[in-house]
């Protein structure tokens, strides 16, 4: 056994003794769930009044009840709410040292400190595309469940497409928490930097400046921010792949030569 693999099944059996997996779970349950009800409420908004799912005075304009839109529905959720539960493995997996008190115990191990790294975010990044592929199968159930129309395996292709790619998006630019919350020697630091980064994310999309910020760059690949917005292109996806080998980068740096006295 290499000293990779075995890095790897010490963290996965670290996530396998925490509740983390299950709540990020349940969290993902939850957002599929709540797609469909908002597919099964578009399907018929009289029906939803009658069930007591809508006011009576609300209304929901622009959207529509089928596949395809369930795809993309289920797509801007990841684009935020994958940002805010990715960004929350990967600051668990790098605070928990630290929190917990077993960093110096860690380090002292005859691995090397880039290996043990890497192995958290291989962990990360593959928690993160089977959260992704749960949230589509739950789809395929919920969508199947309320009777969506224009059913299509294309679309069905395209759905899991889009899911993925955006799950990719957002687990490169959670790596810089990752950095966060080594520095800062917990779990506080990488979640006030997950916060800041959600939070400019939206204002600069609103400013219409998006395709220049990387953490706005998933919401305007599902045209979270609408149709009418401009695209990320070429620049944000660069932008988005720039951030992501910064952040391993330099988290393998600051554990390789950072004084780790306490």
């Amino acid at each position: 056994m290499t000293a990779a693999t075995a890095a790897v099944r010490v963290e996965l059996l670290k996530a396998r003794r925490s509740r983390l997996p299950w709540v990020t779970v349940a969290a993902f349950t939850v957002a599929g769930a709540f797609g469909g009800l908002v597919m099964f409420i578009l399907q018929d908004l009289r029906r939803a009044r009658s069930l007591g799912l809508l006011g009576t005075k609300a209304s929901l304009t622009g959207g529509t009840a089928d596949w395809p839109a369930y795809f993309a529905l289920l797509g801007q959720t990841v684009a935020v709410g994958g940002t805010l539960l990715f960004g929350l493995v990967v600051v668990w997996l790098f605070g928990r040292e630290f929190s917990q008190d077993t960093v110096k115990d860690l380090l002292a191990l005859p691995t090397a400190r880039t290996t043990i790294v890497g192995a958290k975010f291989a962990v990360a990044t593959v928690w993160s595309l089977l959260l992704a592929c749960y949230l589509f199968v739950l789809g395929l159930l919920v969508g199947a469940v309320i009777g969506l129309p224009r059913w299509s395996a294309g679309a069905a292709l395209h759905g899991l497409a889009g899911l993925l790619v955006t799950t990719v998006l957002a687990v490169l630019l959670v790596t810089p928490f990752a950095l966060a919350a080594s520095a800062g020697r917990g779990y506080l630091a990488g979640v006030a930097a997950m916060i800041a980064a959600v939070f400019s994310a939206q204002v600069v999309a609103l400013l219409g400046y998006g395709r220049y910020f990387p953490w706005s760059v998933p919401a305007l690949y599902t045209e979270l921010a609408g149709p009418d917005r401009d695209p990320p292109g070429a620049l944000g996806f660069t932008l988005v792949a720039l951030v992501g080998i910064a952040g391993v980068a330099a988290t393998a740096a600051w554990w390789r030569y950072a004084d780790h006295d306490r």
